[in-house]
């Protein structure tokens, strides 16, 4: 777990509530970010806005005039999050300096893209003409999985992937029963997903909604290749999800 670094962070489409931002003329408001301001919106010239070169997460603000009527002001974060607030005037302010908290769905790019440089180790893995897949971790936090896959490409030709998909499956039975296929939706996916070039590797980490498997079922991670032979199909028990190991908070 000492190799868990967060050096990247995904570009997400998101909104945060719209909260109250009391201003006074006299007094200068700090409003810091998670992430890197982009772009900042003002719904009047009653509000005045200051980036500050040191440090692009944090923005002043300060009422230009007393009394203004109530308006709003929006900022978009690097990570895709919309924060918006209702601005009105307030002689004297009670608060000064607001941690504004990143949305949940950076939250889940955050974890994913750090986990992108986690070592590993090997829980399953398959190999087809020159093509490994290996799962690589599993790791939860809160009600979230994260599935960490190696690919790699000892030859020559590129793998381009068709499809990566998660579903839960009904294991094989004798009866010949219709089987039950669920397909999960990924909440995000970090890393080069459509392509492992020749002689070169990958690392995605999927999210999904954390899950367990019922004993007549099974989860399997499907990587097909596009035009091609070379596809995998990685069975997975609810014994090895239980060891999936708890990150640690975000702080």
């Amino acid at each position: 777990m000492k190799q868990f670094i967060i050096l990247l962070f995904a570009l997400i489409d998101g909104a945060m509530a719209q909260q109250i931002l009391p201003l006074t003329t006299d007094k200068t408001t700090s409003l810091i970010f998670p992430f890197a301001i982009k772009h900042v919106d003002r719904g009047t010239k009653d509000i005045l806005v200051q980036p500050v070169k040191e440090d692009e997460k944090v923005l002043l603000v300060k009422a230009a005039a007393r009394q203004f009527s109530e308006t709003n002001l929006s900022v978009v974060t690097a990570d895709g999050t919309v924060y918006t607030f209702t601005v009105c005037y307030e002689e004297k302010p009670v608060k000064f300096q607001f941690h504004l908290p990143p949305s949940e769905k950076a939250t889940v790019a955050s974890y994913a893209n750090s986990i992108l440089n986690n070592k590993g180790k090997r829980l399953i893995r398959s190999e087809h003409y020159g093509v490994s897949v290996q799962l690589a971790g599993i790791y939860v936090r809160d009600n979230v999985m994260y599935y960490q896959l190696l690919i790699k490409n000892r030859g020559p030709l590129d793998f381009d992937i068709d499809l990566l998909q998660f579903t839960i499956n009904d294991r094989i039975s004798a009866r010949r029963t219709a089987r039950q296929e669920k397909v999960l939706v990924p909440l995000y996916i970090a890393g080069k997903k459509d392509k492992v070039e020749a002689y070169r590797f990958t690392v995605l980490v999927v999210a999904l909604d954390k899950f367990t498997i019922p004993d007549a079922k099974f989860l399997t991670i499907r990587i097909l290749e596009k035009n091609g032979g070379r596809h995998f199909n990685l069975k997975i028990s609810n014994h090895l999800l239980m060891k999936a190991v708890l990150l640690p908070a975000l702080n």
